[in-house]
């Protein structure tokens, strides 16, 4: 069985600077071409949605640079970073936010053969290790609270935010329901209604209704509507 391609997402305000690296990945037969973003504020809407393998990310960028971007999406859940520049000052800060590599423009192509090599390198043990446990960054009032996926009871919908359940405590989050849907391992969180992501884990009881929907009760006592339209989701838990 082949390899699964590693899927790029290129993120570059200039066109011309995309088309390169664009240019470049095309060389390699494992490198599939997950999207492109003009901007800062693209990349955080896009790389949620297609979750790419790696990011090639511009670190210079009018409105919301590289690191910006890193920060809205949140250390811990960044796919894994080539920064791209054509400065070399932020080489050092490159790193502390847990870059892969750092390349020059303009780019040479041997140094960019060899960034994509240690890509592979570090997919290769992600893959054959098994990626550290999922984990969320919650910005709330000021604060940011690190979760591990397994902390997490359940997800909620509120106006247009999120709040997280864990450990307690609940944390309101600006984000959308089908964002922090993505975020978290579909082998242990599951949608059970537009407004509700549930921990698999958390479920003590299944009450059915004449309607042939459910409620879902959690340990804690909350109780969850499970609407017909997300109960193929939970078919193992029901049958």
């Amino acid at each position: 069985m082949s390899a699964a391609p590693i899927r790029v997402l290129v993120v570059d305000d200039e066109p011309l600077a995309r088309r390169g690296i664009i240019a470049r990945l095309a060389r390699h037969a494992d490198v599939q071409l997950a999207g492109e973003c003009a901007s800062g504020r693209e990349a955080v809407r896009r790389i949620p949605e297609v979750a790419p393998d790696v990011v090639f990310l511009d670190v210079q960028m009018p409105g919301m640079d590289g690191f910006a971007v890193v920060e809205a999406i949140g250390v811990e859940r960044m796919p894994l970073v080539v920064f791209v520049t054509a400065h070399d000052t932020h080489a050092i800060r490159a790193f502390d936010v847990q870059a892969s590599d750092y390349l020059l423009k303009p780019i040479d192509d041997e140094r960019f053969d060899g960034a994509l090599a240690r890509v592979r390198r570090r997919l290769t043990e992600q893959r054959t290790v098994g990626a550290l446990p999922a984990r969320l960054v919650i910005r709330d009032r000021g604060r940011m609270v690190l979760l591990a996926a397994d902390e997490v009871d359940w997800v909620g919908a509120e106006r247009d935010y999120v709040r997280v359940y864990a450990r307690g405590q609940s944390h309101l989050v600006r984000e959308t329901m089908t964002a922090m849907e993505a975020q978290l391992p579909d082998t242990q969180f599951a949608r059970i209604h537009r407004s509700a992501i549930v921990n698999l884990a958390r479920i003590r009881e299944l009450r059915p209704h004449a309607n042939r929907e459910f409620t879902v009760v959690l340990r804690d006592g909350t109780q969850l509507r499970l609407s017909r339209s997300y109960r193929d989701r939970l078919a193992a838990f029901i049958e």
